[in-house]
């Protein structure tokens, strides 16, 4: 009989390090070459599945799979698709099915947030409902750090380090500047219910009074005469006032401050102009002249000044997943353990993928100033270690050089199917 193949999947929004589980996942399957065939790739996540758009990672050479663990972004494309529940499109199920069953797919790793740990919870499923034999393991990836029971979610870390440098730097700028200048920078950070990646900002402090001088948390509700307060103290105080705020913050009744309209594919508010609202109001209240700047891409991109910390779990929880696959353990998903903070310590564990899937992780109170506008001892002992260690990508001529792949399809075998 047909050694079983492996599908692996990217889902949702890429990050520095995603590719990095992608390297764990197909090296640790070539590792385990007498239990696992082939190890296919879904181009574009889970439509690559279903419209049987399946890529042969076989094609490539170790060297380029190895070249992965310092790739940003998505190496096989990422969507952003979600599974109906299986009364509601039975189709689809059917279809995944038909397509594992043409191709001898019998372990399936998704790589994703809650939404994807959610179709991966579903995958898990169909097999035992469709009478097909299916392993299913998730794959934790999210730069908003919000799954539930691990430490931390691959892709914060680096993103956690670029913020908390970009906040440091661009105040070094602003404070040289305001005598006669620009008084408030405000920096838009992504994070839409959790303000895990504003509070990284903080982590740029190094002595009371530093930058950043506000952070606006989804968690903490907004007030607008309590923001303008704050600023112009530190404008008096200071002669300036850095301005982190999560794209998610909101109202008291829960009204989001950059709510553009419409929904994304996961049913979300579409949200930005954040940082633009906040400006307006200091421009029209206290007369301050302002710059603004929205991370967007580039805080999830930046491969080039990833935490080496990110990097290694990143890669362990996808070694993990194939690992706890070959052991059978179904419908789970690898989580990162924390043992200590100084020195950090961790290890992998796993939890089950129905008590992760669309459940988010908010920030604790705990971690929140008293006055809502900063983060505490507890949080800068949570977040150290997460953006600590350099893992360089190579460079060449000044810039840094990453993988791209060839990711050559394999022959379809069904007839065409629309998504």
């Amino acid at each position: 009989m047909a050694k079983a193949n492996a599908f692996y999947a990217q889902s949702g929004g890429v990050t520095a390090v995603i590719n990095a589980s992608a390297c764990g996942v197909i090296e640790t399957a070539r590792a385990h070459k007498d239990r696992i065939g082939k190890i296919f790739a879904g181009r574009n996540g889970i439509v690559g599945a279903l419209r049987e758009e399946l890529i042969d990672t076989g094609k490539e050479s170790a060297r380029a799979i190895a070249a992965l663990r310092h790739t940003p972004s998505g190496a096989f494309g990422s969507c952003r698709y979600k599974l109906k529940s299986f009364e509601q499109n039975r189709r689809e199920y059917e279809r995944l099915i038909d397509v594992f069953r043409a191709h001898n797919i019998r372990y399936f790793f998704y790589n994703g947030g809650g939404d994807s740990q959610d179709t991966a919870n579903k995958v898990a499923q169909i097999g035992a409902a469709l009478g097909y034999p299916l392993t299913a393991v998730g794959v934790p990836k999210t730069v908003d750090n919000d799954l539930p029971f691990t430490d931390t979610c691959p892709g914060f870390g680096s993103v956690a380090k670029y913020v908390a440098i970009s906040t440091r730097e661009a105040a070094l700028d602003v404070a040289s500047m305001c005598e006669t200048s620009t008084k408030v920078f405000i920096l838009e950070v992504m994070g839409r219910h959790a303000g895990w990646i504003a509070a990284a900002a903080g982590l740029a402090q190094e002595t009371p009074g530093d930058a950043p001088h506000v952070i606006l948390f989804p968690e903490i509700a907004f007030d607008r005469e309590r923001f303008l307060a704050k600023v112009k103290k530190s404008v008096d105080a200071s002669g300036y006032c850095v301005v982190v705020v999560s794209e998610g913050a909101q109202y008291a009744d829960g009204t989001f401050l950059a709510d553009a309209g419409g929904k994304d594919a996961f049913g979300h508010t579409q949200l930005g102009g954040v940082a633009p609202a906040i400006a307006a109001m200091v421009k029209e209240s206290l007369g301050y002249k302002y710059h603004w700047a929205v991370a967007d891409y580039l805080q999830r991109a930046a491969r080039h000044i990833a935490s080496a910390t990110d990097v290694e779990q990143a890669y362990a929880v996808g070694k993990a997943a194939v690992e706890f696959a070959l052991a059978g353990r179904n419908a789970v998903m690898p989580v990162i353990v924390r043992k200590r903070d100084v020195p950090y310590r961790w290890t992998i564990d796993a939890v089950p993928l129905d008590k992760v899937a669309n459940v988010e992780r908010k920030m604790p109170r705990s971690f929140i100033s008293r006055d809502g506008f900063s983060i505490t001892a507890a949080a800068r002992r949570y977040l150290a270690p997460l953006v600590a260690g350099e893992d360089y990508p190579p460079y060449r001529d000044g810039l840094p050089q990453y993988v791209r792949l060839k990711n050559e399809l394999v022959a379809k075998k069904l007839p065409a199917f629309e998504v």
